[in-house]
């Protein structure tokens, strides 16, 4: 692979693997929300696409919507460079971390840049809604800390719409209407896409300001549900499928004895508690397809043809889900503000942790396991380990 796309401190080239074969239905790529945390996705994807695995479908929420943009719309071959592009133009340069209290300066010196200054090619500050104060009526347009006008450019310049709806690669962004508080996924499949779709999917309050899209305003899909996994599971119609799911967030963790590890605890719990329960759900449901079908088979073949009977055969299925979870480890402590570490240092490792989880999983290749036909979800967990730090 050439050097620009070269998996950041991934060491020696990586050996070659072998064409996958037999695979257990379309390539799903799901995405959750983020910030800079964002960077391990962009190693998943490196991963996959070295072995070979473009994804059919992208699915993101907020950093995942951006990242998942770059991927759908852009040919392979310009995907790498692409998402480095975007990547090296929100990194934050500066010397290697430091450690004990020196360390802790340093992430507070981080912290006050990024939240004065922003970030060129991402966000600015509004200085409207630092001087006016969070009760000034500006309107919801204008109801947020920063501008995100850099992005809206940045995207322009990084992803290519037209090739986007062209729908080689399909795309769905999750976004909550702000009105009815409902989430809301906008694919190409159904309707083209443009930059306000994304922009939508990453309007996180109060820091970005609501985007209108077709008349109506809508914030960043994480805020509802951050885990848009539902969209593949949900689908009409319905296909097997190989779901690589990349959680940003840890689901469980080491009780906390701070009030800044509760804080930090309590924002891990809001961001990813509801992948547990959506494949619980769709293991119900699926499982009661399953059940559908194998009774239909007992069903005399002179009453199949009945247009009721037909009617409720047509709730069974026999489509099977395999989902390899991808889980990102934490850097070093237990950083309430890890999601706006847009460090070199940060950016590297995350990015080197999601290859290297990846490609122990596609060497595993979990999916062919045997599955009890009268299941429809098998849930494939990968552990996650963090590279040595930056030197």
């Amino acid at each position: 692979m050439d050097e620009k796309t070269k998996a950041p401190g991934a060491g020696p080239a990586q050996a070659e693997m072998a064409p996958f074969t037999g695979l257990p239905g379309q390539v799903v790529l799901v995405l959750q929300g983020g910030g800079a945390l964002g960077a391990y996705q962009v190693g998943v994807y490196q991963a996959l696409h070295e072995a070979g695995l473009e994804p059919e479908w992208v699915i993101g929420t907020s950093i995942g919507a951006i990242n998942g943009a770059i991927i759908a719309g852009n040919p392979p071959e310009q995907r790498l460079p692409r998402l480095k592009q975007f990547w090296d133009g929100v990194a934050c340069r500066g010397a290697a971390p430091g450690s004990g209290s020196f360390r802790q300066f340093e992430d507070w010196l981080r912290v006050l840049s990024v939240t004065t200054q922003g970030i060129p090619s991402f966000f600015t500050p509004s200085p409207e809604a630092w001087w006016l104060g969070v009760r000034a009526t500006v309107g919801l347009a204008r109801a947020a800390f920063y501008s995100t006008s850099p992005l809206r450019a940045t995207l322009a310049r990084l992803v290519d719409f037209d090739y986007l709806n062209a729908r080689q690669t399909r795309l769905t962004v999750g976004t909550v209407s702000v009105r009815s508080g409902r989430m809301r996924y906008f694919t190409n499949r159904d309707a083209p896409l443009d930059v306000d779709h994304v922009m939508a999917s990453a309007a996180f309050p109060p820091g970005f300001p609501s985007v209108q899209v077709d008349g109506e305003p809508y914030w960043d899909g994480g805020i509802y549900s951050n885990t848009p996994l539902e969209a593949v599971l949900d689908d009409r119609p319905r296909r097997s499928s190989l779901i690589f799911a990349v959680q940003l967030w840890p689901a469980s963790g080491p009780e906390p004895d701070s009030i800044w590890q509760v804080m930090s605890r309590l924002r891990d719990i809001q961001y990813s508690s509801r992948a547990e329960s959506h494949l619980e759900r769709q293991r119900q449901i699926h499982r009661l397809r399953h059940v559908i079908r194998e009774l239909g088979k007992h069903i005399p073949e002179s009453e199949r043809g009945q247009s009721d009977v037909q009617e409720l055969l047509g709730w069974g299925c026999g489509t099977t889900m395999h989902v390899v979870e991808l889980d990102a480890p934490q850097l070093d402590g237990n950083d309430m503000h890890r999601d706006i570490d847009f460090s070199t240092c940060g950016i590297e490792r995350r990015w080197t942790a999601g290859y290297q989880d990846t490609r122990c999983a596609l060497e595993r290749a979990p999916w062919h396991q045997p599955l009890d036909p009268i299941e429809g979800i098998a849930v494939h967990r990968s552990s996650a380990g963090m590279p040595d730090a930056c030197g």
